[in-house]
């Protein structure tokens, strides 16, 4: 099928599963950080993701304060839009790859969700700086983790902290690693 309707059909499976996908990527990622769930965007997160999530866990319990759950969640729903997609486009696709493909697009929507809370933060310091707002508290539980052991690094220069910039290096350089440790590892386990 070509055409419009194989090219409106990748689209919308992109943003159906893409938005379910990100929701269910916060909850693990909020979850992970520890963030706040009274707040209302957090609250809204867990109430968009329970219906799928409460019964896969009765499956599959979390382990060590990991929600093992939302990571099979969100690798099947991965997996799920890979394969409706190549079915849309006539194309056949070797599990493993569809596997490494699935995994490392889910490690680059976690680490755009860091580059995009990073440089929101930054904004906001910016615009508003000192003002409270839910979002402003989520985001910064949120980029946290990775901002303090940069902040142990990087000095403050002349009250800027430029700890946002060099975790934003960071996260692009990994970013852009990605589809070459995709490739050598389907090399090694395709032969």
């Amino acid at each position: 099928m070509n055409g419009y309707f194989s090219q409106a059909g990748v689209f919308l499976i992109g943003v159906v599963f893409g938005f379910y996908i990100l929701m269910v990527m916060l909850r693990f990622l909020l979850q992970a950080v520890r963030a706040d769930f009274y707040n209302p965007l957090s609250q809204f997160i867990v109430k968009f993701t329970t219906p799928v999530l409460r019964p896969l866990r009765r499956i599959i319990p979390g382990v060590g304060g990991v929600d093992l759950a939302a990571i099979v969640l969100l690798l099947l729903l991965q997996i799920a839009e890979i394969y409706l997609i190549a079915l849309l486009t006539a194309q056949n696709l070797h599990p493993l790859v569809v596997l490494v493909f699935a995994i490392g697009k889910l490690v680059t929507t976690a680490l755009y969700i860091f580059i995009i809370a990073i440089i929101v933060q930054a904004v906001l310091s910016w615009v508003q700086p000192g003002a409270y707002n839910p979002m402003t508290v989520v985001i910064q539980q949120l980029t946290n983790p990775i901002l303090r052991p940069i902040r142990g690094f990087v000095p403050v220069f002349s009250g800027l902290d430029l700890s946002p910039l060099v975790a934003l290096v960071i996260l692009n350089l990994i970013v852009l690693a990605i589809p070459h440790l995709q490739a050598g590892l389907l090399q090694l386990l395709l032969g």
